[in-house]
């Protein structure tokens, strides 16, 4: 099977912040990944991209078009710093703008999939009235990622409020859209399997029919990032193979640029390596469709 019946997308922290995001989507093109996920995290640098007006987000769209490479998926971790869940009125209100403005800013550039960071609360502690706020909040974002056909889908992330397909799915059975789904990272799936003396692919299972896209991620016991591709434990075959199964075909690098001098090779090996893990499974006969 050819390369084109999956797609791998490249996290834009891979690369330096120094960069235009012009100059980030040429390096994704020339490193071999089909698309950029653009980050808008908590920093006031990456928020105002959500305050963009419509010169600059025309001019991204032409920067798109000239490097043949598009923006699909959103990592969205504004709401670490203000989340849905937030037991202060004013943090929750701008909460809800930026996942206003986010799914506003990803209908405007083409973007596909918003992904969520599964956080009721971050920087303080969550309880039923967190969880509660968040659920309502979900279900107001739905309603406004629906009616500009923008998907949003939860990442499995490091703590125990969402660290599972399984709990990601607590809230993508309360909220009930067709909008919010689940866009897991198969290396927090890894550490959280040990903890949970669980398999990665019987949670990803769990999701079946609602895994939206997926992160490609390197962990260690313990340990949630940076680490580089292949010195880890994640299990890209098996994982690959079952997403697969599962539809899908949406495939995000996540790996970190910390300052290396090579930081251009670093990218060129992840891709390379992805690829090699993605070109195996879909080379698979027994696996095929």
């Amino acid at each position: 099977m050819a390369r084109s019946d999956y797609q791998l997308g490249m996290y834009e922290k891979s690369m330096p912040n120094t960069l235009s995001l012009g100059e980030k989507l040429n390096m994704c093109r020339e490193c071999g990944f089909d698309w950029l996920e653009l980050s808008i995290d908590e920093t006031d640098e990456k928020l105002a991209r959500l305050e963009w007006g419509q010169e600059e987000r025309s001019e991204l769209r032409h920067a798109m078009e000239s490097e043949g490479v598009q923006i699909r998926t959103m990592c969205l971790s504004g709401h670490r710093k203000y989340p849905l869940g937030s037991s202060d009125p004013e943090i929750e209100k701008r909460g809800m703008e930026i996942m206003a403005k986010a799914i506003e800013l990803a209908a405007d550039l083409g973007i596909r999939i918003i992904q969520l960071a599964g956080y009721d609360v971050y920087y303080e502690t969550g309880n039923d009235e967190t969880r509660e706020r968040f659920i309502n909040n979900l279900k107001k974002a739905a309603v406004m990622a629906s009616r500009r056909s923008v998907m949003m889908g939860f990442e499995t992330m490091e703590t125990p409020f969402m660290d599972t397909v399984e709990k990601a799915m607590i809230y993508v059975n309360a909220v009930n859209s067709p909008y919010l789904q689940v866009y897991p990272d198969i290396g927090n799936l890894t550490n959280a399997s040990l903890i949970y003396s669980t398999s990665v692919t019987d949670d990803l299972m769990k999701g079946s029919g609602h895994i939206a896209a997926a992160h490609l991620k390197e962990t260690v016991p313990g340990k949630y990032r940076e680490i580089p591709f292949g010195t880890g434990h994640t299990d890209y075959g098996n994982d690959i193979r079952c997403l697969k199964k599962l539809g899908v075909r949406m495939f995000t690098g996540e790996f970190w640029y910390v300052g290396q001098e090579d930081w251009q090779k670093t990218c060129m090996n992840a891709s390379a390596f992805l690829r090699k893990q993605l070109d195996e499974v879909f080379n698979e006969e027994k696996y095929a469709d």
